[in-house]
């Protein structure tokens, strides 16, 4: 796989190139948002790295994540299928693997039986606790160029971006 800063330099290119065929293009904004996309797809794949030795993928990664950070450590798979935003079908299936683990357990709410609720387990808790410490020297490292403002100022623009996002989507969904 080519080097991502090499890649990097052929889409500029590219994007040099389109833009001069169609002046119109928005240039520097077709550009970040390639950006992100390709940063993005990095930051995936490094943590895919990291979870192959724990057999987890990313959504389930994730789904554990939100549990593990939760006051009571449970959630229900509506709210799990949104933070997570994956589909029904999909969080069920996320929910069976991590199950067979001994990872979460399933069971009604104690307020509403008709509710279920998904809860991490003891053995979860400590899962992440071991698996997550060896990932923070990696992530330490994708950042060690930043100063503290940059990474603030990544973090600003980042949520702006997200909010801009979320007004999109309001404006193009029912």
């Amino acid at each position: 796989m080519a080097k991502l800063t090499t890649c990097i330099d052929l889409m500029d290119e590219g994007i040099d190139r389109v833009s001069q065929i169609i002046p119109t293009m928005p240039a520097v904004e077709a550009r970040l948002c390639r950006l992100l996309l390709m940063v993005g797809e990095g930051i995936d794949q490094e943590l895919a790295f990291k979870l192959k030795p724990h057999k987890l993928n990313h959504s389930e990664f994730l789904t554990l994540m939100i549990l593990y950070s939760r006051p009571d450590g449970s959630s229900t798979p509506g709210e799990l299928c949104e933070f997570a935003t994956q589909g029904a079908t999909n969080m069920t299936r996320i929910a069976n693997a991590l199950a067979r683990r001994g990872l979460i357990t399933r069971g009604a709410s104690e307020a509403d039986r008709r509710r279920v609720v998904i809860r991490i387990t003891a053995a979860g808790r400590r899962f992440v606790k071991e698996m997550l410490p060896p990932m923070f020297p990696r992530i330490d490292t994708m950042f060690q160029s930043f100063s503290a403002t940059d990474k603030r100022h990544l973090d600003r623009l980042l949520r702006k971006l997200a909010g801009n996002l979320d007004r999109l989507s309001e404006h193009s969904h029912p």
